[in-house]
């Protein structure tokens, strides 16, 4: 008793110091494999504290998704007519986001989406402002798998794709969310917007704004060369950088170019995520809904909007069958 008995190391069992592996000799990863690791990971971001990510939070038979609505937007600020103008003047298209819920959700609702059977998927910026059309429709769907990472782009690539396709119900759906943001100030400043707290008027979005300084730089010849362009520390604001390239000379040429900076993004961003889904449809089960547009982040005194840019709807089969943009 007491005794603890040791096996014997074997003639054949190799001396500890050979089974030290020389790390730098043998593992050299390229740049392109650490972002691969680094956006596979991020597949798998946890919601914001007190979010629930590994069940529903309704069982069916509950309140309906259209109910929930209501109760989503109650204590949300009633709308101000004046600035309500101002936002859709300067962005045509634009809904608040209550009755942005609201009609989402009563044209899911037609389709068999509820609470009890759909996953809430969500490629927006990192940004805390991002969060708030984000927490609105977690109140209703009760739950979200984060595919975003900087100015809203799917950082989380096929590998989240994929792993998010496995979570969703049997027989279920997902509503994809995605899109840049920018914010506008209570007297109409746009890529400016007051926080809670906080006195200074701030940049938003600031990744886009730096995305579009870099670029701008490239553009009038002033841009200076960067040797740490591709620095793993910073590798998505590398590649947002990249992702706007595409558009120098429309942001070059627009009237304002803090209003047309989020519609560049998104486009880039569209390729992507539709992409992603087409490399990956084989997960959907019962429907995918995708809905994709620009996030308008305002003060704390007001609502938010979102000007939807496409909303469409895919089958089981992974084939999109129609849009419902319109009815928005």
């Amino acid at each position: 008793l007491g005794v603890r008995w040791m096996p014997k190391r074997s003639s054949l069992t190799p001396p500890d110091n050979i089974l030290q592996v020389d790390i730098i000799s043998t593992m050299k990863l390229s740049l392109a494999s650490i972002a691969l690791l680094a956006a596979s990971a991020s597949a798998f971001t946890t919601s914001p504290a007190g979010h629930v990510s590994t069940r529903l939070a309704v069982a069916p038979g509950e309140t309906k998704a259209s109910e929930k609505v209501v109760q989503a937007f109650a204590d949300k600020p009633e709308e101000d007519p004046e600035f309500d103008a101002l936002v859709k003047s300067n962005f045509p298209g634009a809904i608040n986001n209550r009755d942005l819920a609201t009609r989402v959700v009563e044209l899911l609702e037609e389709k068999g989406f509820d609470p009890s059977n759909t996953l809430l998927a969500t490629s927006l910026c990192a940004d805390e402002l991002a969060r708030v059309l984000e927490d609105e429709f977690v109140s209703i769907y009760g739950n979200n798998f984060n595919l975003g990472g900087l100015s809203g782009f799917p950082f989380a690539g096929n590998t989240g794709w994929g792993a998010m396709s496995a979570h969703v119900p049997d027989n279920g759906f997902c509503l994809t969310i995605h899109g840049p943001h920018v914010g506008i100030t209570q007297d109409g400043v746009v890529g400016k917007v007051e926080r809670s707290g906080i006195a200074l008027v701030d940049s938003c979005c600031g990744s886009a704004i730096a995305a579009s300084n870099y670029l701008k730089g490239i553009t009038d010849g002033s841009a200076n060369i960067n040797p740490g362009i591709q620095l793993f520390s910073d590798f998505q604001q590398g590649a947002v950088q990249e992702l706007i390239l595409p558009h120098g000379k429309r942001l070059n040429d627009a009237d304002d170019r803090m209003k047309e900076l989020p519609y560049a993004l998104y486009d880039s961003q569209d390729v992507l995520v539709r992409d992603i889904i087409e490399s990956g449809k084989g997960g959907i089960k019962q429907g995918l809904a995708l809905l994709g547009g620009i996030q308008i982040n305002t003060g704390p005194d007001t609502d938010d909007y979102f000007h939807p840019l496409r909303f469409d709807y895919y089958d089981s089969d992974g084939n999109m069958v129609g849009s419902m943009l319109s009815k928005l």
